[in-house]
């Protein structure tokens, strides 16, 4: 008679991951920016976007601001919870970064997975956002509602996204796809393969169209 599987006896969830995956989550996690240098990066942006003042005069300013950011808008509100279980699970910390990433999802509709790295400087238009994988993006994005960031079947690896892109309503990036810095992706778009700097993708799938290198 074949003996059932032994349960695990960790309580810790990475023990149950291969090595590997457990490692690489760990050094995920491990990358996550302070919280105080990326919330207020992320308020800069977003308050400069919102074409509000964004040159802060001090800390306790630049700490009101981002208190009054998470009062007017729900993404930002959302984006300051992911921040924070981010945070939490660099440091160890169990259980709160379950909440927080909850809260994040029924605040503004914001789920971003645990191993999703994102620098300081992000700036979400609105909510209804899905980023998830071994994800990492670059400082300064910009990311519309109803956009999903995140895996194709059978890869846990996610895009790596550079500085300054745009990736506009509804656009889809998946699979370990690698996106230039200033890059902008369509409304719509479904990414499944690389886009340059600074070029455009369009469509379904979308179509890479290159900067003009013209006078």
């Amino acid at each position: 008679m074949t003996r059932p599987p032994a349960a695990p006896t960790s309580a810790d969830p990475l023990s149950e991951l291969p090595l590997s995956g457990a490692e690489r989550l760990r050094s995920a996690r491990a990358r996550h920016p302070r919280l105080g240098t990326a919330l207020v990066a992320d308020a800069r942006v977003t308050a400069a976007y919102r074409g509000e003042r964004f040159k802060f005069r001090s800390k306790r300013d630049a700490a009101w601001q981002c208190l009054r950011l998470m009062v007017v808008s729900d993404a930002f509100l959302a984006q300051a919870c992911y921040r924070c279980k981010a945070r939490l699970q660099s440091l160890g910390v169990p259980g709160l970064p379950r909440l927080a990433h909850r809260a994040a999802m029924v605040l503004g509709q914001v789920t971003i997975g645990d191993p999703v790295v994102i620098a300081p400087g992000l700036y979400l238009l609105h909510g209804q956002v899905v980023i998830d994988g071994f994800t990492e993006i670059g400082p300064g994005a910009r990311i519309a509602p109803f956009v999903t960031i995140g895996l194709k079947a059978g890869s846990f690896d996610g895009p790596r996204i550079g500085a300054n892109v745009s990736i506009g309503t509804g656009a889809k990036v998946l699979g370990a796809v690698r996106v230039g810095n200033g890059a902008n992706v369509g409304a719509n778009a479904v990414v499944v393969s690389d886009i340059p700097a600074r070029a455009t993708a369009v469509g379904v799938p979308a179509r890479v169209h290159r900067p003009s290198t013209s006078g």
